[in-house]
């Protein structure tokens, strides 16, 4: 038994492979159930008792160094390359053309980019949540319409998991385990029982953003909101802030920007006013913070929101929503990434 194992030690010393066949069959030869060092290990039973020991330490070393040797071979191998892997001769002549990143992608990556350069950081969560998160947390009252099963998938028919309905969701995690300051952006994706249609899909994109500090005002918003404009859509952009309610904030705005497509003459676009509505914004409501352990007493905040989508939609000019989820080639091939 001693002269076979040496035997088969010296042997594996010196193996050698130059492709991914021939180190599979030495791995077959060696270490499957059929192989060399498995029929030592059938013979174990034969050795007298007063060896046994001895015998089972040496075959327990042939063992590793079989499997070792064979990983050797394999990191070689895939580290160096074979002529095979170098020389596919099943590929086209043509030369492959590059992808693009999609065009939400584009966007989401710009938004977060110029938010930034002012200190945001990105932050994600869960896009199945629990009620308390999504809706309790920020102020939503047991009636309101968005807690109905026409806005809202939920899961198995329980009413406290859901898909999330906005993003607003991990600005409630972010505010339950982090102390202020607090300055962050929130993308993902987000789920409304709606109607597909040109104009609306039941899933969509969604970026946040919340700040929150000691002294924070309705002028700390309005301004990062015209940085962000300015940046996205160019230096000349307008705004303007019209009241609105949200539950979570407390007051409330949407923010129309100058109609980039007629530069704010009236057109089609923008139904002849010369603005277009892109996103929500408010001043966080103090129950909100509350909620989430924060003294409304000490800090103030302000929290925005918009659809990925809308934004795509105003620099690319695309018109129906259900092309940016189709994957359509021709579609996608038409941008070009910078991020």
């Amino acid at each position: 038994m001693k002269n076979k194992i040496q035997g088969i030690s010296d042997a594996l010393t010196h193996l050698k492979a130059t492709s991914a066949d021939e180190i599979e069959a030495l791995r077959i030869k060696y270490l499957s159930k059929k192989g060399l060092v498995s029929d030592l290990f059938n013979d174990f039973r034969n050795v007298p008792n007063e060896e046994k020991k001895e015998i089972g330490q040496l075959l327990n070393d042939l063992k590793n160094k079989a499997q070792d040797k064979i990983n050797e071979l394999k990191e070689a191998f895939d580290n160096a390359g074979s002529d095979e892997q170098k020389n596919d001769l099943t590929r086209t002549a043509d030369p492959i053309a590059l992808g693009t990143r999609h065009p939400l992608s584009l966007t989401k990556n710009e938004i977060i980019g110029i938010f930034s350069r002012i200190g945001f950081t990105v932050a994600e969560g869960p896009e199945i949540e629990d009620d308390w998160h999504v809706f309790g947390a920020l102020n939503f009252p047991p009636e309101h319409p968005a807690r109905d099963m026409q806005d809202t998938f939920f899961i198995e028919k329980n009413p406290d998991i859901l898909l999330r309905t906005h993003t607003s969701s991990v600005q409630s995690r972010v505010m339950t385990s982090q102390k202020p300051p607090i300055r962050m952006l929130f993308p993902g994706r987000v789920y409304r029982n709606e109607a597909i249609s040109y104009r609306a899909h039941c899933f969509f994109h969604q970026v946040e953003g919340l700040y929150i500090d000691k002294n924070v005002s309705f002028v700390d918003l309005k301004q990062s909101l015209l940085y962000f404009a300015k940046e996205m859509f160019g230096e000349g952009t307008k705004i303007r802030l019209r009241p609105s309610y949200f539950p979570f904030t407390e007051p409330s705005a949407e923010m129309d920007i100058s109609c980039n497509i007629c530069g704010g003459e009236g057109c089609p676009f923008c139904k002849h006013t010369g603005w277009v509505e892109i996103l929500g914004c408010g001043m966080v409501d103090p129950n909100v913070l509350r909620n989430c352990g924060i003294d409304p007493g000490e800090y103030s905040g302000f929290a925005f929101g918009m659809g990925v989508e809308r934004i795509t939609n105003l620099k690319y000019q695309v018109k129906d929503l259900r092309m940016f989820s189709e994957n359509d080639v021709r579609f996608l091939d038409q941008f070009t990434s910078a991020y």
